[in-house]
Formats: C-alpha cells, structure tokens, sequence
C-alpha cells in the first residue's frame, strides 16, 4: 500500500472515531439532562425510601427545582469519581476498599499466572499433536468434549478441591487459556510446508534442532494468533470468576461498587477493563505482526 494513502487513511479512521466518541459524550449529555421544574410532590416518600432514592441518584427535587429524568450518572458525576479514582489509584483501607491499581494489578497477576501455566502445557502439547496424526486422532475426542465448557463452570470443582478462591481464579484462567492456544499451535505446525520438513530432514536435522529452527518460525504466527485469542479470553473470565470467588481483583471491584450503589464507579470500572483488554491485545498483535514473514 502506497505510504501516504496509508497515513491518509490511518488519519481519517483517527477522525472518525474522534467523531463518534464525541457523538456518545453529546447522547450521554443527552440522556442524563434534567427535565423541567418539579411540581410539589402531593405524596409522602417514607424514609428508606428516600435514602434509597438518593443512593441511586434519584432522590425527588424540591418544588421548583429541576427533576432527573433518570438516575444515570452525568458526565460531570463521571469526571469527579474518574479524577477521584486516579488522583489516589494505590490506597489501601481495608479488604474492602482498595485503590483501582491494587485490584487491576490482582487481576492481571492471575490473568498472567494463569496464561503462563497454560501456554506451558498448550504449546509443547500442541507441537505434538500437530507432527503426529496418532496423537491428533487419538486426543481429538477429549478436546472438542472439554473445550466448549465454559471456565466458570469449573469453579465449583476447583473451589471445592483446591481449597482456595485466588489458585481457583488461576485454575479458571488456565482452563480458557489452554484450548485455542492448543488448537492453533497443533494447526500451526501441521500446516508448515512440507518442502521445508523434507529439506530438514535431507540435511539429517536432528528432531529438537528441526522444532526450535523451522517449525516454530513457521508456526509462530499461529501460535501468537492462539495465544492472544487466549489472554482476551482470560481477561473476560477473570472478571467474572472475581465477583464469583470475591476478596480482591477488578471483578469484586465492580461487584463491591455495586452492591455500596455507586453507578460510578462500576462504570469507571467498566471502562478501565475495556481499556486494559484493549493495549493487552494491541500488546499481542504486536508481537504478532514482528513473527509474521512477509514476502
């Protein structure tokens, strides 16, 4: 592709999503303006009421005053808890209230603990089953019988042998990692070209030499393809596996946010996770795109 129609291109991609973010800042401006002044209200609102009203930003204005028309947050109400939570992201006052960075950096350390144990079983196994057709038929049944389970509902069985809700966090994170990694590492090297094995092996290439030097450059792309399939997927269990299992993470964040009624934050939350899962997979194609041969 020609460089500068490349940059035009990549300019004009960049404006468009400038322009439809501005769009979603105008529609939540929108849709959280308030509406026009309240009447006297003619009934009486018992206590609890009230205060639940006022948690959940819907607390009834006084006469003159202009009502919510809903009880989403502003922009406004996003900008002070945004500012709030980054001006101190590393305070800790207990098991229950601890900085944003403190329960991004549990989660990622389980998301990462968790990767790494799968990518050391999936690849090895997965360089396996792709040079040899008997293991590949001979493994294919429990695979496609264990890969559409989904990772939380293994966590009754890890809670219930493992004794422990943070390895069980590490276990359901494992458990997601391991199969796309596994499937498209075993793709990856049975699909290298035969050419390439038959010169290996008339130059007498020895069988871990022939692996390290020509099978995994070859296969590289679609390894690093399996792997970032992978860490997207983990970074959605955790969350959920962390309001599961609670204690500490991004997921019992949101969970805690919303259980002290605080919209805020659990959207503060919301975005900080896209956010994260988003340079995390930026991180992978990198690392994709440096191992992919182009000719």
């Amino acid at each position: 592709m020609n460089p500068s129609l490349f940059k035009s291109l990549g300019f004009r991609a960049g404006l468009v999503s400038v322009l439809i973010f501005v769009f979603i800042l105008a529609a939540w401006h929108a849709a959280t303006l308030p509406s026009r002044p309240a009447a006297a209200p003619t009934t009486a609102v018992s206590a609890e009421q009230a205060e639940y009203d006022k948690l959940m930003g819907k607390s009834a204005p006084a006469a003159g005053e202009a009502a919510k028309t809903t009880g989403f947050p502003t922009l406004a109400q996003m900008g002070d808890t945004i500012v709030k939570q980054l001006s101190n992201p590393f305070y800790d006052n207990g098991p229950n209230d601890k900085g944003i960075a403190i329960q991004l950096a549990y989660s990622l350390a389980r998301v990462g603990l968790g990767f790494l144990i799968a990518c050391a079983v999936a690849i090895p196994l997965g360089f396996l089953i792709g040079m040899s057709p008997l293991l590949r038929r001979a493994l294919d049944p429990y695979i496609q019988v264990l890969k559409p389970i989904s990772p939380l509902a293994w966590m009754p069985l890890a809670l219930y042998t493992i004794k422990d809700s943070s390895i069980s966090g590490v276990f359901v994170i494992f458990i997601c990692s391991v199969w796309p990694m596994l499937l498209n590492t075993a793709f990856g090297v049975a699909s290298v070209k035969r050419e390439w094995l038959n010169v290996a092996s008339t130059l007498e290439v020895k069988p871990l030499r022939k692996a390290l030097k020509v099978i995994l450059p070859a296969a590289a792309p679609t390894i690093l393809t399996g792997m970032r399939i992978s860490m997207g997927i983990a970074w959605l269990v955790i969350v959920a596996a962390e309001m599961l299992v609670g204690g500490t993470g991004i997921g019992y964040f949101v969970w805690n946010e919303w259980n002290n009624l605080s919209l805020t934050n659990v959207i503060f939350a919301i975005l900080v996770i896209g956010v994260v899962g988003m340079l995390l997979d930026l991180l992978f194609a990198r690392l994709q795109r440096a191992v992919t041969y182009v000719e």
